[in-house]
């Protein structure tokens, strides 16, 4: 006989349909094992992804946006062909057995032990979400394709799971810089984004404006990326120049770290520079000289660090 926990027993006392209660438990246990892997508000594939799960993947960070208080954990095939729902909650089986599977689940750290498990295989014969919580399916979405699965995912995960109180600063810096990062890996503009919640798009979230809100995004991208050794050790040149603490070498990688971001944000027509005032273009010369500084001085005391 296989020991019922006692979260089970407690949902199934509380006349929790036993089918549901098992599930959920078994979602909450695939969880805890790939926790230590996933990051609040960023959609992070558990272990390695092979080839095959590239393009998905790819479409499930245009598609799915997630907030700052968001977990959520994408499960290629080789992990998610061995995630299966009982054959008695029928209701939740969605593709045949030896079919490639890929499923997604997003659950948000709080008193409500809610979570939402998607199937979005595009070999499954009925992709969608089904939300529990506490031990009970909640409900389900079915969708005809993939494509209108992540596009309806999007929306269950943010009427279900988006923090609802109020946001900190942080948090719109942390969801905004979410985005920027996937319109910088995708190079495309597609990538879904509330623009009430992001401050590149609504710089007043964070008493700014918009020419202080790009140059603030482009500051904690790059202060991010400079944090990360493996980003400065992909280039060795750049290591022993930061070790030397070559200053007029630390301000022009800078220097054309910002200049890239802008021709990315100007090619894929996410700001309108020609509009600019006379007032927003002697900002961002302001802002820009400033910016430069700041991610030299990090990139210095980055050498001090490491030297």
């Amino acid at each position: 006989m296989v020991a019922v926990s006692p979260k089970v027993k407690k949902w199934i006392d509380e006349k929790k349909d036993p089918r549901s209660a098992h599930w959920q438990a078994g979602l909450d246990k695939v969880l805890d094992l790939f926790l230590p892997d996933l990051e609040k508000g960023k959609i992070i594939p558990v272990r390695g992804m092979e080839d095959r799960d590239l393009g998905l993947f790819k479409m499930v960070l245009e598609k799915v946006d997630v907030s700052p208080a968001v977990y959520a954990a994408f499960f290629p095939q080789a992990i998610a062909d061995a995630i299966v729902p009982p054959n008695s909650a029928e209701e939740t089986l969605r593709i045949e057995k030896g079919k490639p599977s890929c499923k997604m689940i997003f659950f948000r750290p709080g008193e409500e032990d809610r979570i939402i498990s998607a199937e979005i295989s595009e070999q499954a014969y009925k992709p969608g979400a089904d939300i529990f919580q506490s031990g009970a399916l909640l409900g389900s979405y079915d969708y005809e394709n993939t494509e209108d699965c992540l596009d309806g995912l999007n929306k269950v995960v943010k009427t279900h799971l988006w923090k609802k109180e109020f946001w900190l600063k942080k948090d719109y810096q942390t969801y905004t810089l979410n985005w920027f990062e996937r319109v910088q890996y995708l190079n495309t503009a597609k990538v879904s984004v509330d623009k009430t919640f992001s401050f590149f798009h609504s710089p007043s979230l964070i008493k700014t404006h918009r020419v202080d809100g790009l140059f603030q995004l482009f500051f904690l991208l790059l202060n991010k990326q400079y944090s990360q050794i493996a980003y400065l050790e992909s280039n060795p040149a750049w290591v022993q120049k930061v070790k030397d603490r070559d200053s007029d070498f630390c301000r022009t990688m800078a220097q054309n770290h910002i200049l890239k971001l802008l021709n990315l944000i100007k090619d894929l027509d996410l700001m309108d520079f020609a509009g600019f005032s006379d007032g927003e273009n002697k900002a961002f010369h302001t802002e820009f000289a400033r910016t430069e500084e700041k991610l030299r001085d990090r990139l210095m005391h980055l050498s001090v660090k490491k030297g």
